[in-house]
Formats: C-alpha cells, structure tokens, sequence
C-alpha cells in the first residue's frame, strides 16, 4: 500500500488524523508481571529504541537482567494515539518502538545501547531485512542530555567496528524522546509464552560486537 512513500518521511501536514483516545492495553506486563504504563517503580528511569519489527525486540529487552518493564509503541511521527493499521501505510511517521524501563543500578543506560545496537543492523535506512518502510528505521529516542551523548558516544564507537567489518555508515537517528503512543493489546509481550509460546521474529543483528557495556539476557 502506497508503495514507495512507505519509505519515505511524510510531513505533519500529510498525516493521518489519529484519534484523542489512547489504544486500550493491559495493567501489567505480561511476563514481568509490572507496570505497563506509568507510574514506574521508583528509581527507575526510561530508554526508548527502534529497530525494526518491535515483537522480537521487546522480548530481547524484557530478557535483560535490570530490566523492570517493557513495552511496544508508535513514536517520532505525526498522527496520535494511532492503529497498527495506519502506522503501516507510512502515513503516521511513527517507527516502531521498544519502552524499555530499568533499574540503572543493575543495568546502565551504555549496556542498553550495547543490546541496541547488536540486535538489528543500523546502516539499512527505511528498513530491516524484508520489512520496509519508515516504521522499521533505526532511531535512539533519548530523554535526557546525558542520555543523548552516551548514544551519540556509542554510534562514533560501533561506526568504528561496522566499518571494519565492511558495513556502511549508520543511518540510526538519535532524537529527543517524543509522545510514545501504546500499541495494540495483542502486540504488547507478543512472543510471551501466554500469547505465540512457538512465535518467531528475526535476528537483524551483523554479528558484529559493540565495544560498551556488558549484559548477559536471561535464560
């Protein structure tokens, strides 16, 4: 549906409406059993990345130790409180985005771009393997300064390593965190046990290894 515009950045102007209600989901997540939506335990803090099909990522992230809560969303677009549906046609501007909420002392911010980087190539653009479209690009949505130059720190590092490995350059956007619409019930925790126990999603990852942080997933 609409073909090429799928990959190509639309403007506020162009945007599907949305709606001023917000997508019903659940109260607790459903493998970690905490909150989904705010308020957070306390002391911890909120990292937000997209890298392509959200479903396998948020499972990458709820399995890191530190990690109190995840879930799946729609941001860096135009059109609130959107469908799957229409962030598909790439009218909504949206990517498709992990929350990821964490205890920074049992897991720093850099081991959360580490997870970022390796799991899905960051040099693909409007893409990642055969999704494509805008809703699949790369982007770092940092909330805070300190935040915005560990991600900017570690794309300069990891730049290094893809180049040697014969990757080209990243083309992952590091943007100021924006409204992050909920997704759907049924795409949040989606590769749980309760949901697809046999569900599949794509490792993207190069292969190649980002030099920070160190995190080991859970079992």
């Amino acid at each position: 549906m609409f073909g090429s515009r799928k990959t190509q950045m639309i403007t506020a102007a162009d945007a599907l409406p949305g709606r001023d209600t917000p997508l019903p989901v659940p109260a607790r997540h459903e493998v970690l059993g905490t909150p989904l939506r705010p308020p957070y335990p306390a002391g911890t803090q909120v990292a937000e990345f997209a890298l392509g099909c959200f479903w396998g990522e948020e499972k990458t992230f709820w399995n890191t130790p530190g990690v109190v809560s995840t879930a799946v969303g729609y941001e860096g677009g135009f059109t609130p409180n959107p469908t799957y549906e229409e962030v598909c046609t790439g009218r909504t501007g949206h990517a498709e985005t992990v929350r990821v909420v964490y205890d920074p002392a049992r897991v720093s911010y850099p081991e959360l771009l580490r997870v970022f980087w390796e799991s899905h190539d960051p040099t693909q653009g409007m893409r990642q393997g055969n999704d494509i479209g805008s809703q699949y690009r790369s982007v770092i949505f940092y909330h805070t300064p300190e935040q915005r130059a560990e991600a900017e720190e570690s794309r300069a590092s990891f730049q290094k390593r893809l180049s040697d490995a014969g990757y080209g350059e990243i083309t992952t956007e590091i943007v100021p965190a924006s409204e992050f619409y909920f997704a759907e019930d049924y795409h949040q925790q989606y590769l749980s046990d309760a949901k697809n126990p046999n569900g599949y999603c794509p490792d993207h990852g190069t292969g190649v290894s980002c030099p920070i942080g160190v995190v080991k997933a859970r079992d």
